[in-house]
């Protein structure tokens, strides 16, 4: 009989309800093993489930919005070359057996290798040059790997750095734009492009350069080039001088993620960018379409609408910034609206064509516009780890089916003197989580009896106004029926708000109702991202309400909104009058 397969969410880690962004097959297409079946969307990074064998789609049980978990069918699949077996087999889409793990035993081949060292860290991003330095202040020998001329990887040298840099500079135009409203009225501002791009760079040179001195003090090789595992004890890298060849006795794998591509859009057309390519600033749209509402996005529309660019934001889900609880990202929605052309939720982008005088955009949802061109468009849907590209076959690393490397509390992958840390170890794919576990990994090898025990890792959108979260969202709390209240000081209330003229945000503390710990914050407002730290240090250290009600925060400031937040949990604040209970 025909052989029929249910293809099946694979496991996607602690993500449930998960959002179908994207069908890409229908019933009747052929596949071939590894082609994409569908697209799936957290709040940081969209990925495909693969096909899990070669064959023809004979059923969908999927479309777009749908709400999926692993487990959940996604598609009949009836088998190439299927043979009279079973008439149905249940196969996860990602159900292929990881190679036998090698032996512990050095191979001989490694003893043939170019170089040797204590340890290779594959990566030189946040958390690869971390773990390459703390590794080298523990006594070992380390060579380190990283594709990019300098150190600092994707994050400094085409990311986290760069983009920060514009956004200030997009602050201080904003600034002096809104500053109208108290009687300083500035002129437009003049944009000299090539020297806002030379002082951009020249931010990125700083500390690729440091880092470049701190290498060489600690005495670490650094090969620039692509790696590649050619065994669990070697590594190659392809470098401008040709390969090169390195054993090792441990590994970090540090090699971090990609941008998205969504299949069918003319991605060789030099007006498609991917966020690597909105940083290099090429020149300033009239009109800029960004495909993706998340925070890579929205950051990237900051830093255009402020320099000139007229934007427009499409999404496929019902709101911005997914991972933010809907209130808490209200207030940016709100004034968004005011400064961008047009915000599409509940959209999707069908096609794209191109012609000589811009890019003409259809749209699918309920309430699609018509179809737009644009001078410019940003794809900024996520990030796909690189789990898949550093022939981690070879070394016999188990890799799923997004291109995550699983690892234990100790960063270890399945071949226990090989660790991976950062965005290819799994979400949240942040660099201040690349670095906690870089110093981890590298701390382990050196015989320290440490594991991850980060109680919570802080997310920050560096939009206008920022969005800090940590811990508990209610969003989470409703979905896992936690007990908790809230309380929340809005910053209308906060003289040091009102003084800057942004009094849009506000602070929300979630705790648990028997104890009065804290279990979550969250924060809209300007420099949301700073003030999230202490929340993040309250929670590490198990603080109650009353311990943060009770600790003096200095006046006027907007640290002052967390310390209100507290007085309002515990009925004692002046600041505002409470309605009794």
């Amino acid at each position: 009989m025909t052989k029929l397969i249910k293809v099946e969410v694979p496991d996607i880690g602690d993500f449930k309800d998960v959002s179908v962004i994207e069908v890409l097959v229908e019933p009747g297409d052929a596949v071939e093993k590894e082609s994409p079946l569908i697209t799936l969307e957290t709040d940081k990074a969209s990925m495909e489930v693969p096909s899990p064998q070669a064959g023809v789609i004979k059923e969908l049980h999927v479309q777009v919005g749908d709400k999926v978990s692993q487990g959940a069918l996604i598609a009949m699949l009836q088998a190439a070359h299927s043979t009279p077996d079973k008439a149905v087999d249940h196969v996860s889409a990602s159900q292929d057996a990881p190679p036998p793990a090698p032996s512990e035993k050095q191979p001989a081949s490694a003893q043939r290798a170019e170089m040797h060292a204590e340890v290779v860290v594959l990566g030189a991003g946040p958390g690869g040059y971390t773990a390459a330095f703390r590794v080298a202040d523990l006594g070992k020998q380390v060579v380190l790997v990283e594709r990019y001329s300098t150190l600092g990887g994707v994050c400094l040298n085409v990311g986290c750095i760069p983009s920060k840099a514009l956004l200030h500079i997009a602050k201080v135009i904003t600034e002096a734009e809104e500053i109208g409203q108290q009687g300083i009225v500035l002129g437009k501002p003049k944009i000299a492009i090539d020297k806002l791009r030379a002082w951009k760079d020249s931010v990125v040179g700083k500390l690729t350069k440091g880092l470049a001195t701190l290498a060489k003090q600690r005495k670490v090789a650094v090969i620039q080039g692509v790696g590649h595992f050619i065994s669990s004890h070697m590594i190659e890298v392809r470098t401008e001088q040709g390969v090169k060849t390195v054993s090792f006795d441990h590994c970090i794998i540090a090699a971090g993620s990609g941008a998205v591509r969504i299949p069918g859009f003319p991605h060789d057309d030099a007006r498609m960018m991917d966020s690597t390519d909105a940083l290099q600033l090429i020149d300033i749209p009239r009109r800029m379409l960004v495909i993706g509402g998340g925070i890579i996005g929205l950051e990237m529309a900051t830093v255009y609408n402020a320099l000139g660019s007229q934007i427009s934001i499409v999404e496929q889900l019902d709101q911005l910034m997914p991972g933010a609880d809907r209130d808490v990202v209200k207030p940016l929605h709100k004034r968004l609206l005011k400064r961008y052309e047009a915000i599409h939720l509940n959209t999707k982008v069908s096609k794209i064509d191109t012609e000589k005088k811009g890019l003409k955009v259809y749209f699918e949802g309920h309430d699609a516009p018509e179809p737009q061109t644009y001078d410019r468009i940003l794809v900024a849907v996520g990030r796909r780890p690189n789990g898949k590209v550093i022939g981690a076959e070879n070394a016999g690393i188990q890799v799923d089916e997004r291109g995550f490397i699983p690892v234990d509390q100790q960063m270890r992958t399945n071949i226990p003197h090989i660790y991976a840390i950062g965005d290819i170890a799994g979400e949240p794919m942040l660099a201040h989580k690349a670095t906690y576990e870089g110093k981890l990994a590298a701390e382990v090898i050196a015989g320290h009896k440490v594991a991850f025990d980060a109680r919570t890792i802080p997310s920050v959108a560096y939009t206008d106004p920022e969005i800090a979260w940590m811990g508990l969202t209610e969003t989470e709390a409703n979905k896992r029926s936690i007990d908790y209240e809230k309380a929340v000081f809005p910053w209308a209330a906060s003289g040091r708000a009102l003084a800057m003229g942004r009094d849009e945000g506000f602070t929300k503390l979630l705790f648990d109702k028997h104890s009065r710990k804290l279990l979550g914050a969250s924060i809209v407002g300007v420099q949301a991202g700073d003030l999230i730290a202490e929340t993040v240090l309250a929670l590490e250290m198990g603080a109650d309400m009353q311990d943060i009600g009770l600790t003096i925060h200095p006046h006027p400031t907007l640290s002052e909104t967390v310390f209100f937040s507290a007085e309002i949990a515990e009925g004692t604040i002046t600041d505002l009058l409470l309605p009794k209970r």
